[in-house]
Formats: C-alpha cells, sequence, structure tokens
C-alpha cells in the first residue's frame, strides 16, 4: 500500500494551491485524466479468470484499485504487481485456493462485489470484509443470488451484509437471476463470473428495475473484447457463452467520472477544456455529463478521440441522472452557481453510496448559503448568488470532496475536512486542479480571455 501519511502531505500541499482564479486564458487546458476506475476494476478481475500473464495498460492506481489488488495477491496461485502504466497479473492454477488471511476491501464496492462472485469459484472458503460504511452497504441481492446457483455463504455480522464467508464451489443450474434494483454491480458481478462456468451457456435474468444501465454495458463490452460472447436481450436477461479471457493485454481509457470534475471547472470559469482519451463512443455513461453542462449553456464537442468544452454563463436544467449518478455531486457543484434552479431526479441508489450523497449534497450546499432541498431520489438546487465560506464536510467520500471542491476555483474561505479522500479513485486530483488554476493565472497576457465572474 501506499505510504499514507506521505501522500495525504503531498495531498494538503495541491490542496493549498487551489485558490480562486484571478483570470482565464483562452488557451484551452488539456486535462490529465487516470484510467476508468469502473474499467480498472473490471480488467483486474477478468485478467485474474485468465491463465497465464495478462498486462494492463492505462489503469487507475488509486486506494480501491490497489485494494482489489492486494485482496487477489491473496488467492494462492495468482499474482498481480503494480506497474508504472497500470498492472501484470499472473495466474499459474486452474483452480485457485481460497485466501488464508481475511480479504479486507476497504471501502471499496465495486471491488467487494466483484470480490464475492469471484471466491465462489475459488477451492475453499473466502472471508470478504470492510470499513464499516462497506459493511452496512447492501450485499443481500447479490448473496441471495450465489445462494439460488447453490453457492454457500454465512454473514458473519448482519444478514445481506459484510463481513461474510463464501464457499466456493460448483453451481447447480445455469439459470440465474438477480435484484438489479439497488446496484447494477450485482449484474455485473454475476456477468463476470458466469465467464468461468464449465456450461455451454448461462442465462442471468433481472426481473423488474436495472438501475444505472451503462455500468452493465460497460461490462458487457469488457467480456466482448476479451473473447467473451454475451448476448443481451432487451435490459432483462443476458445469456453468456463461458470461455477464459483471450486477450494478454487490456487497455484502459480514461475515466469519465475523473473527466466530469474538470469539464465542470470549465464551466464554473468559463473558459475552454480538452479531455483527450475518451470520446463519443464511450461505453462509459458518465460522458453523457458533457451534454448537460451543453443544455446549461455551454459549448460542447465530441469526437472519437476527445471532448471539448467552451464554459459560458450556467442556467438551471431538470435532469434525470440514473444513468450516470457519479456525476450527480459535480452538478449540483456547478448548479449552485448557475442562474435559476436545477433539479435532479431519478437518484435514490445514491442513498447507499460511499455516504448517503443525497443527504451530503444538500446539507453541505444549505452550509456553504445555498438553497437546497431533497425527497427519497431527487434533489433540487435554488442558488442564491452568494457562498458562505465554511468548511465543507466529505463523509469520507471522495466525490464529494471533488465536486464541492471546484468552488475553490471561484470563492475564497471554502475548506475541505479530509481533502485526501481524493485518493479513492484520483489521489492526483489536487495536483491537476491546481495545473488547471496555474494555466489560466500564468497564461500569457496576449491569451487572456478576462477576471473571472462568479456564476450566480
Amino acid at each position: 500500500m501506499l505510504n499514507r501519511s506521505r501522500e495525504n502531505e503531498e495531498q494538503g500541499q495541491m490542496f493549498a494551491a487551489v485558490t480562486p482564479l484571478r483570470r482565464t486564458t483562452n488557451a484551452p487546458f488539456v486535462a490529465k485524466i487516470p484510467g476508468s476506475k469502473s474499467f480498472t476494476n473490471r480488467a483486474l478481475v477478468l485478467a485474474a479468470q485468465r491463465q497465464g500473464t495478462t498486462t494492463i495498460e492505462g489503469a487507475l492506481h488509486s486506494e480501491d484499485t490497489e485494494l482489489l489488488t492486494n485482496c487477489l495477491n491473496q488467492f494462492k496461485g495468482l499474482s498481480v504487481a503494480k506497474t508504472s502504466g497500470g498492472f501484470v497479473v499472473e495466474r499459474v492454477r486452474a483452480k485457485l485456493l481460497a485466501p488464508d488471511e481475511d480479504l479486507y476491501i476497504g471501502a471499496a464496492g465495486t471491488p467487494a462485489r466483484f470480490l464475492m462472485s469471484f471466491a465462489a469459484a475459488a477451492e475453499g472458503a473466502t472471508v470478504i470484509t470492510g470499513t464499516q460504511r462497506l459493511c452496512e452497504r447492501p450485499m443481500g441481492h447479490l448473496l441471495q443470488s450465489l445462494a439460488r446457483m447453490g453457492v454457500r455463504y454465512e454473514c458473519l455480522s448482519a444478514p445481506g451484509h459484510l463481513p461474510v464467508r463464501i464457499w466456493g464451489g460448483p453451481v447447480a443450474t445455469p439459470e440465474w437471476t438477480v435484484d438489479g434494483s439497488v446496484s447494477s454491480q450485482f449484474l455485473s458481478s454475476l456477468l463476470i463470473f458466469a465467464a468461468q462456468q464449465s456450461e455451454e451457456r448461462i442465462a442471468v435474468r433481472v426481473p423488474g428495475h436495472l438501475v444505472s444501465k451503462p455500468y452493465v454495458a460497460m461490462t458487457v463490452q469488457m467480456l466482448r473484447d476479451c473473447g467473451v460472447v454475451v448476448e443481451a436481450r432487451d435490459d432483462q436477461i443476458w445469456v453468456v457463452r463461458p470461455s477464459e479471457p483471450q486477450k494478454s493485454r487490456i487497455d484502459i481509457e480514461v475515466d469519465a467520472s475523473g473527466m466530469s470534475y474538470f469539464l465542470a471547472a470549465a464551466a464554473l470559469t468559463r473558459s475552454k477544456v480538452i479531455i483527450p482519451g475518451i470520446g463519443r463512443e464511450s461505453a462509459q455513461g458518465d460522458v453523457g455529463f458533457a451534454r448537460i453542462l451543453e443544455s446549461m449553456g455551454c459549448r460542447v464537442r465530441c469526437n472519437k478521440e476527445s471532448i471539448e468544452l467552451d464554459g459560458a454563463p450556467l442556467h438551471g436544467v431538470d435532469v434525470d441522472m440514473e444513468t450516470m449518478p457519479d456525476t450527480v455531486l459535480t452538478l449540483a457543484a456547478a448548479a449552485s452557481q448557475a442562474v435559476g434552479p436545477t433539479r435532479i431526479t431519478n437518484i435514490g441508489n445514491l442513498r447507499v453510496k460511499e455516504c448517503d450523497r443525497i443527504h451530503a449534497a444538500v446539507t453541505e450546499l444549505r452550509r456553504l448559503g445555498v438553497d437546497a432541498e431533497d425527497g427519497p431520489d431527487y434533489i433540487t438546487i435554488r442558488p442564491t448568488g452568494r457562498i458562505t465560506p465554511d468548511m465543507v464536510h466529505t463523509y469520507d467520500d471522495h466525490r464529494v470532496a471533488m465536486s464541492f471542491g471546484l468552488l475553490r476555483l471561484l470563492h475564497e474561505g471554502i475548506d475541505i475536512e479530509n481533502e485526501a479522500c481524493v485518493g479513492k479513485s484520483f489521489p492526483g486530483f489536487w495536483a491537476e486542479l491546481a495545473r488547471f488554476r496555474n494555466h489560466h493565472d500564468s497564461g500569457r497576457l496576449d491569451d487572456v480571455g478576462g477576471p473571472v465572474r462568479r456564476q450566480a
């Protein structure tokens, strides 16, 4: 693991360098966004299912992905090594043996759910646990699915929650069902698990509503890219033809959720940004965040290789964000500086993320003097035209820290509690945001676009 005390010190130094802009330049800021966390998590587990050596390039190095690699390393017959550009995964056994020690996955929800299915294919019993918050998050729908297919498990504290002990063994049926109304990660976990089976086909059915569908599309795309045949039928049934992944190298595109902060930074400061390494054909649902900012007044250009945005005065919107939940907090911060109200709907599953993000958004906006209210699955933001300096509580949630940190580009006196928590998904966030600031404040005089105007 990283030296956390040194990392936290470095985060604090970069955080302090993010201060209100005095001016902007007409020259676009070319953002350096790390690899996708979602794709990296999927690639690590898929590579672990392939015998031999698999390299993952462009991968995200963060707290979540390093916790996942540490857990995978504990299965006997498998090793994962960090490289400068990603990871190298080597599997030397057809049948992995369960770890001797409990697997601690921190607060990483997606890796925890992937590990639960992965453990069901290993010989022996695996215990998976994490932080108190992770142990409060729902796991019951996935555990119930595993039980129906014949996988034995034991919850060691509360039913339907971590810590859990899972015994590996053959599944009893090729017909699987899973409830997708709380998290799409349960379905993604089973689709990846299905590729390991000995049956000719595995059918996974989701009765009822499935949330966050783009994340399932990402899983299907990665399986197909690795040579696993998957057929999707009407967003209700997925048929997997089990096979070992064929690719010895997996390339990861940049993170669309991480991209959202720099699109919003340009929107808030009415400047220009270019995001290379991701384009309009990306399977990441959060790529749609650019179009939301476009509907608020910005100019957006997308091609196959990049996304560009020209900031402009923002106005409020009414938007359903079920397909891009990880950018809701980014929009909430941007909307606080817009003209007119913004209503964000169909986001009920944010209440069971790293924190209750609906509660966090409304509470922290109010702390800063912004009128906000929430319901079971929505947020309404009514800008007041002012910001009250204060300490933003992050609830140890990286997305709260990064989203509200954007307001430091416009306003004095906004502090962020535990700013180092961004290491969960974007360790270099404060350094990159400081680079954004310096790009504008140190721009050539003939490139200056003018003083920064507060939006609200």
